[in-house]
């Protein structure tokens, strides 16, 4: 059950009050950066993008926008500035960073850094159609219960390795995407 309390202010101070736990499981030395996206509502949402079916890797799936660092990047949160301008149009000076999660590894080798931003709430996304297939928005409080994510653990090439799995609406939200959610409702305080 959703949890209809999570005004934006209560979400700002959870987060701002605990620190992130660094775990240290990021090895990968490739860096990318996406934004995590909240929308500045009294009942706060999520913005979330379906990557495109046309894509080599990761085609149809739910994500956050980002992508790798360039080298006109001047830092990890310019990357996921970037990236989700080029992907669903927010420009980055109408994103507050409010700090990063602590980076996972992708499967395809890079070292991901969350980087989490409110939005305003008045935007006008246009997804890239080479890269995005859609966007939507997820009330926070229900994307950030923990009841939601199950577990599901997977051996690959000799090693175990949970990934986490939820639906919404018609969305499959899984893989690294759902952990990284999991991941901000265990930074804001919430317990499963």
């Amino acid at each position: 059950m959703a949890q209809p309390n999570l005004t934006l202010d209560d979400f700002l101070s959870r987060f701002q009050l605990l620190r992130p736990q660094l775990h240290p499981t990021a090895a990968n030395a490739r860096q990318a950066a996406v934004l995590v996206p909240v929308v500045r509502r009294e009942q706060p949402g999520l913005l979330l993008t379906q990557r495109s079916p046309r894509l080599r890797k990761h085609a149809g799936q739910v994500a956050f926008p980002g992508g790798a660092v360039d080298d006109t990047d001047a830092s990890l949160i310019a990357a996921a500035l970037r990236e989700a301008q080029e992907e669903v149009a927010i420009p980055p000076d109408a994103v507050e960073v409010i700090g990063v999660l602590p980076p996972v590894d992708s499967v395809t080798g890079f070292r991901v850094t969350p980087v989490v931003g409110i939005i305003p709430p008045d935007l006008h996304y246009h997804a890239s159609e080479d890269e995005v297939a859609s966007v939507f928005e997820m009330p926070l409080a229900e994307a950030l219960r923990l009841g939601r994510y199950h577990p599901l653990d997977i051996h690959r090439q000799g090693n175990a390795h949970r990934v986490w799995l939820s639906w919404y609406q018609h969305y499959f939200v899984w893989g690294m995407t759902a952990g990284i959610i999991r991941e901000l409702a265990l930074q804001v305080g919430l317990r499963p």
